[in-house]
């Protein structure tokens, strides 16, 4: 790092500027930690309030994050998912990203409210419901509820850690074909923020669905939590 002391820009500015470059140019991949502020500051013969300045400019810019325990470190990049019918595993499996699920629940349950009148089964009848944590890059990237009619599919947790839902649907001869989907935002429980590694309060991105096969016939529905700072939808708007 070279640092000009007589320049007229500050040299907290001028540590964020390179640490940036170093980030945006891959030198320092996601996941890198940095040297703790006692250590930069010496490296670079600067007051640790310099070194401290330089770094929270750069986790304003949500290039870097503070974990306690852990230190600061270069952040994932976040991965933008287009709107359609696929599933988070299969768009993560496309872009690269290796997948991982950790199964969490996986079993018969009574249907309740809203799942069962969005599969369209009485209150009390027997479904599926399945809880994943999804996670990429070795961080939890998303908390995944799903539902499905009782006989719809024969699965196991190992398979599942293995396969996303929906190509194990595909598999089994179900062809989805067209979806009902709502997204939005809350904040974290305190259950979801231990999962995905946040704090309680934190804001999460939602995403409700209910998927329907070729014969009109409700076979999913889906409520999922993200990381906000982790992912994104994207789509392409085309006036009328």
């Amino acid at each position: 790092m070279t640092l000009d002391r007589g320049s007229p820009v500050p040299l907290y500015f001028q540590v964020a500027r390179q640490l940036e470059d170093a980030i945006r140019a891959g030198e320092l991949p996601p996941g890198t930690r940095l040297e703790n502020e006692l250590e930069l500051a010496a490296r670079y013969r600067l007051s640790r309030p310099t070194i401290r300045q330089a770094i929270q400019h750069l986790v304003d810019q949500g290039l870097l994050v503070r974990k306690r325990g852990v230190g600061t470190q270069v952040v994932q990049s976040q991965v933008r998912r287009p709107i359609e019918l696929s599933s988070l595993y299969d768009d993560l499996a496309e872009a690269g990203r290796e997948p991982r699920t950790r199964v969490l629940e996986l079993g018969a349950v009574p249907a309740e409210g809203e799942a069962a009148e969005r599969l369209g089964v009485r209150a009390g009848a027997e479904v599926v419901r399945l809880r994943r944590l999804r996670l990429t890059g070795g961080e939890p990237l998303a908390l995944m509820t799903n539902v499905l009619p009782a006989g719809l599919l024969e699965v196991t947790a190992a398979h599942l850690e293995e396969h996303g839902l929906y190509e194990t649907l595909r598999a089994a001869g179900v062809n989805i074909r067209i979806a009902h989907q709502e997204i939005g935002a809350r904040a974290a429980t305190a259950a979801e923020a231990r999962l995905l590694d946040e704090r309680r309060g934190t804001p999460l991105l939602t995403m409700t669905r209910t998927a329907f096969d070729d014969q009109g016939a409700a076979v999913e529905f889906g409520t999922h939590a993200y990381r906000a700072d982790r992912y994104s939808f994207s789509h392409t708007l085309v006036g009328k």
